[in-house]
């Protein structure tokens, strides 16, 4: 009879993190959270955008809203 042989893996506790520290930079490399918003101006269209998550990378998405002027 073939003697087997268990080999036994220790599992430290993980911390419990919420992931990488992600946010968008608006025009002059200010941080913004995500969920936060301000106004872009692309090819000379100004629009509302809000910071967002694609693919693990951190993203303007257009609201579809004019930008607040005043």
């Amino acid at each position: 009879m073939r003697p087997i042989i268990l080999s036994l893996a220790v599992l430290w506790p993980v911390a419990a993190t919420s992931g990488p520290d992600c946010y968008c930079t608006d025009r002059v490399g200010a941080r913004v959270e995500l969920g936060g918003h301000t106004c872009l101006t692309i090819g000379g269209r100004s629009f509302r955008a809000y910071c967002d998550m694609s693919q693990n990378n951190p993203i303007w998405r257009d609201t579809g809203e004019a930008c607040v002027t005043g």
